[in-house]
């Protein structure tokens, strides 16, 4: 019993410590937090998608954004391209499995657009080629990332990078940039 609850306070201390070496990512955060405000009020959207846990993220970001975070407010347009089986079995059986956010990216993401590319390694191929084709039409590039970056950072035109390399510190600290950003748009638009 000792020993299970020491793990759990060593995880405590774990997110924690991640979290206090995230607050130098405060420049970076207010920088995604604006260009999404300028997006919107540009009449654009935001774009999600990332792989498991980061699909995840994905989805309840876009939903903070399209339901509401804090505040009673008309819905914003935001799109995680991780909700549609159909496209996503289709397109994965059809090319790769590689190509479900490209393909998706193709017919959704506009010039005016901020697309978020979420992956902890900075290296998921699927999110890689998605950011790719984003950036062929022109949509502006914020990475949710990990580790080093991985091949994403060099991609992005707003790279954050959490300073860690353990998946869950990592998605922690995602969701918690997620939460901080839906704050900032909802205050300033509203």
């Amino acid at each position: 019993m000792i020993k299970m609850k020491q793990k759990i306070l060593q995880i405590i201390d774990d997110s924690i410590a991640v979290k206090e070496k995230s607050r130098s990512l405060s420049g970076v955060i207010e920088k995604i937090a604006r260009v999404i405000i300028k997006c919107y009020r540009a009449g654009g959207k935001v774009v999600v998608f990332g792989n498991g846990g980061s699909a995840a993220d994905a989805q309840h970001i876009a939903t903070e954004l399209v339901s509401r975070f804090e505040k009673e407010r008309k819905s914003l347009n935001a799109v995680a391209l991780t909700t549609n089986t159909s496209a996503i079995t289709a397109i994965a059986n059809d090319y790769s499995f590689g190509k479900i956010f490209s393909r998706q990216v193709e017919s959704t993401v506009e010039k005016k657009d901020v697309v978020i590319a979420i992956s902890t390694s900075g290296n998921s191929k699927n999110v890689v080629e998605g950011a790719k084709q984003s950036k062929k039409q022109g949509a502006i590039i914020v990475g949710f990332l990990g580790c080093d970056g991985g091949k994403l950072k060099k991609l992005c035109d707003i790279p954050l990078i959490v300073p860690s390399k353990n998946t869950a510190r990592i998605q922690e600290m995602h969701i918690t940039v997620g939460h901080i950003i839906c704050k900032l748009v909802e205050d300033e638009l509203f």
